[in-house]
């Protein structure tokens, strides 16, 4: 299992990522990783994800970008001290890669920034061993 973890204006996002065999066929060159994905309010005001922005990276460095509206089909919103997690997956042509990237937030008054997820890796332990 590979983590990351990136705190942008008292928004806490921690990631874990793992290969996930029963939907990989690395013998036609498919490799699939899940990832959980832990987004924490600290800060002491309301603040809303509205989009996404992946950049994913293979082992050639071949990149990929990802961007969309919310996650999982959901735009949530956090007061102080909520959190959200979320579970979705990352099929990919090597079995080694990273990725990275930003969620679009915004506050209850308006102002809009981008919180950081920082990188992390996606491996088939196999590839690495």
């Amino acid at each position: 299992m590979y983590t990351s973890s990136a705190n942008t204006r008292g928004i806490q996002v921690d990631v874990s990522a793992r290969y996930d065999a029963q939907q990989s066929v690395p013998e036609q060159g498919h490799w699939f990783f899940s990832y959980q994905i832990t987004i924490s309010n600290l800060s002491e005001r309301t603040v809303q994800l509205v989009s996404r922005h992946w950049v994913i990276t293979n082992a050639e460095g071949k990149v990929q970008t990802v961007r969309g509206a919310g996650v999982v089909g959901q735009q949530p919103s956090l007061r102080p001290n909520e959190g959200f997690q979320y579970t979705s997956g990352c099929p990919l042509d090597s079995p080694v890669g990273t990725m990275h990237g930003t969620y679009q937030m915004v506050w209850e008054d308006g102002e809009a920034f981008d919180a950081l997820v920082a990188p992390f890796t996606l491996a088939d332990p196999m590839a690495v061993n």
